[in-house]
């Protein structure tokens, strides 16, 4: 498709003369007077015009700032004397015109000026192009972050309150005469209603702490006392014990900045990981020392090596795999957790692995 081309000015012979250089490229409409120009605007999308500045009625200027009202993209190039210099350059200034040729032009400056307005106008049109598709694009992740907000409002309402109900109607049971078979059926019940409390309450996490509402309250806090034996939940004490893992603790004492609630879930989180993917009858490493000015958190365990793939795969949310690292329960959320967390810090896990270890560690700032 060409390019349309409106050529102003108020004697025939010149609006000709532009013509003839033109038409082999570009569709050439022609006007004599501002007035009739306007009325092609009117009608006819415009790549390029081009304005003699002496004109009746209408200077080329006045008429160039006026066509910006239909053709705002458009490309404008005046023609003019060297007597009209100084109303180009306040036309240049004020955006009005692109460039200015004075008369007689030079076909061939002229034809090149042309072609380079051209190539303004459509690298102009691709940037809006872009443009519409980069605010498509905002709109979309808004519409994500609104859906966003709009499941935890609905995980929190419509989930959690049937939930609680079967938990609470559950204990109820529980203080009745119930046979054998009755208690297996009610264990079960509540067995899988705790589960499914586990899968919301870690979803709500995750959505919260990848969206930014999780607040953090940054305060000073010894790392001997955030990281430590007495840290440890029952659960994964039980864990450990059950298959026969003891922990080990490396810690060098410093205050560290962070928030302590979000670190401690962070810690236990790596710590349940660590213990449930251990050899048998081996040692959980935890230390912490400083590093590069930083405090670094290292939780180590001996285990098979896991490769950046499979690494890659673990940190996607609801990801689960039976036959990777002895995979039977879980929600997939404990390691995208735990990076969305520690993300909030400024800060990401890392992954070191051996043929017979695997460390992730995490970095937190001095106090």
């Amino acid at each position: 498709m060409k390019h349309s081309i409106l050529c102003v000015d108020d004697e025939v012979d010149n609006v000709d003369a532009l013509e003839r250089l033109f038409r082999r490229k570009f569709t050439v409409l022609k006007a004599t007077s501002a007035a009739q120009a306007l009325d092609l605007l009117a009608k006819h999308p415009v790549t390029v015009i081009i304005s003699d500045q002496r004109m009746p009625q209408m200077t080329g200027v006045e008429f160039l700032s006026e066509s910006i009202k239909t053709h705002p993209n458009a490309i404008r190039i005046l023609l003019t004397g060297y007597t009209d210099i100084d109303s180009v350059i306040s036309a240049i200034n004020s955006g009005q015109i692109y460039r200015y040729v004075t008369k007689p032009w030079d076909p061939v400056d002229l034809s090149n000026a042309v072609d380079k307005a051209i190539e303004r106008y459509e690298i102009g049109e691709e940037l809006i192009e872009k443009n519409k598709a980069l605010q498509a694009a905002l709109e979309e992740l808004q519409t994500l972050d609104q859906a966003k907000n709009q499941f935890m409002v609905l995980v929190n309402h419509e989930l959690k309150t049937p939930l609680t109900s079967m938990l609470s109607f559950s204990d109820l049971l529980n203080e009745t005469r119930l046979d054998s078979d009755q208690q297996r059926m009610l264990s079960r019940i509540k067995g899988a209603a705790l589960r499914l409390q586990e899968m919301i309450n870690d979803a709500l996490e995750f959505v919260s702490a990848e969206t930014a509402q999780t607040r953090l309250d940054l305060k000073p806090v010894a790392a001997s006392k955030l990281f430590a034996q007495s840290s440890i939940p029952e659960m994964i004490e039980s864990v450990a014990a059950s298959r026969q893992v003891a922990f080990q603790f490396e810690i060098e004492n410093q205050d560290i900045l962070c928030d302590e609630k979000t670190i401690r879930n962070v810690f236990r989180r790596l710590l349940h990981n660590a213990a449930k993917f251990a050899n048998s009858g081996s040692a959980v490493v935890i230390r912490g020392k400083t590093h590069d000015g930083l405090y670094r958190v290292s939780i180590e365990n001996q285990g098979a090596a896991i490769d950046e793939k499979r690494i890659a795969q673990l940190m996607k949310p609801f990801t689960l795999n039976e036959n990777a690292l002895n995979h039977s329960v879980g929600t997939g959320l404990g390691l995208p957790i735990s990076q969305a967390l520690v993300k909030l810090h400024g800060t990401s896990l890392q992954f070191y692995t051996s043929e017979s270890t695997v460390t992730v560690a995490f970095d937190l700032k001095l106090s």
